[in-house]
C-alpha cells in the first residue's frame, strides 16, 4: 500500500465520486492482496513500507538464490522504492539480474540492490557520518553506508581513524560535527566509540566488528567494551550489523526533522 493510494481513495470519497461502502470494499480488497504475499517459503511483507517508510529488506544469507530472486521480484513489483538484499554473494547477484537487469551489487557491502529513479533526491539535512577504526572494518561500514544512502540520507565516511593514530580522527572532526548521527564501527578493543561519543553532541551508534585476534572472541570484546562505555549517548547494535546501525540512524533523523 502507498500513501498515494490512500489519498486517492479519500479524495474520491470527499468529492462524491465513490461511496464510503465502495471505498471500504476497495480498501479491503486491496489489503487482502497487498498486505503480504505468500510465496510458500516466505510471506513478503508489502505493508512494511506503510508502517516504516521503506520496503522489507531481504536477508539473503541462508536463502537460496531462487528464493532471494523471487522475493526481490515480489518487492520490486509492489513498491516504487529501492529494494535491497543484504549478505548476498556474487552468484546470487548473477542469478537475480537475469530477471532484474537493473539490479546492482556492492561486493564490499554484500548487498544486491535495485535503486529506483523515483526516489527523492538525497536530503542534505539528513546527514550521517560513518567512522571506522581500521580498513578491515570497511565491509561493515559499506553495508551501513549503502543502506543509509538508499534510504535517502546524505552520508560521509571517515575510514581508518582508530585510536592507534588518534590524530587521524581529529583531522575529520568537522565532518562529525556536521552529522545528525554518527555511526562508529570498530573491532579489536572497540575503543573508538567511546572517543567519538565524548567528542560530538549527536547520537552515536556503535557497531562492534569481528575484526581482531583470538582474545577479541569474534567481536565480543569490542561489543562488551562499547556496552560499558563511559561516554553518554552511545548505543550499540550487534556484531557486524552495519545494516541495523544505518536503519537506526535513519529513524533517528526521520523523527527529528
Amino acid at each position: 500500500m502507498t500513501a498515494d493510494f490512500i489519498k486517492d481513495l479519500l479524495k474520491d470519497c470527499k468529492d462524491g465520486a465513490m461511496s464510503t461502502d465502495d471505498a471500504a470494499a476497495r480498501l479491503q480488497k486491496y489489503l487482502q492482496k497487498n498486505l503480504f504475499e505468500d510465496l510458500g517459503f516466505a510471506a513478503v511483507d508489502h505493508a512494511r513500507e506503510v508502517r516504516q517508510g521503506f520496503p522489507e529488506v531481504i536477508y539473503a544469507a541462508g536463502k537460496t538464490k531462487e528464493q532471494t530472486r523471487k522475493i526481490m521480484e515480489s518487492l520490486a513489483e509492489k513498491s516504487a522504492k529501492s529494494i535491497m538484499a543484504t549478505r548476498a554473494n556474487a552468484e546470487t547477484y548473477d542469478f537475480v539480474r537475469q530477471t532484474l537487469p537493473a539490479a546492482k551489487y556492492n561486493e564490499a557491502a554484500r548487498i544486491i540492490y535495485l535503486e529506483r529513479q523515483s526516489e527523492r533526491p538525497v536530503d542534505e539535512t539528513r546527514r550521517i557520518a560513518i567512522v571506522t577504526a581500521g580498513t578491515s572494518d570497511i565491509p561493515v561500514a559499506e553495508e551501513a553506508r549503502l543502506t543509509a544512502k538508499l534510504f535517502g540520507n546524505a552520508v560521509d565516511v571517515c575510514y581508518d581513524c582508530g585510536v592507534a593514530g588518534i590524530h587521524r580522527l581529529f583531522a575529520k572532526i568537522s565532518i562529525l560535527e556536521q552529522a545528525k548521527v554518527v555511526i562508529v564501527i570498530a573491532g579489536m578493543e572497540g575503543a573508538l566509540a567511546s572517543v567519538v561519543g565524548g567528542l560530538v553532541a549527536v547520537p552515536v551508534i556503535a557497531v562492534p566488528t569481528s575484526v581482531g585476534y583470538g582474545a577479541s572472541f569474534g567481536g565480543v570484546s569490542a561489543l562488551l567494551s562499547m556496552l560499558n562505555t563511559c561516554a553518554a549517548g552511545v548505543t550499540v547494535v550487534n556484531i557486524d550489523n552495519g545494516f541495523g546501525a544505518a536503519v537506526a540512524a535513519h529513524k533517528i533523523i526521520r523523527v527529528s526533522l
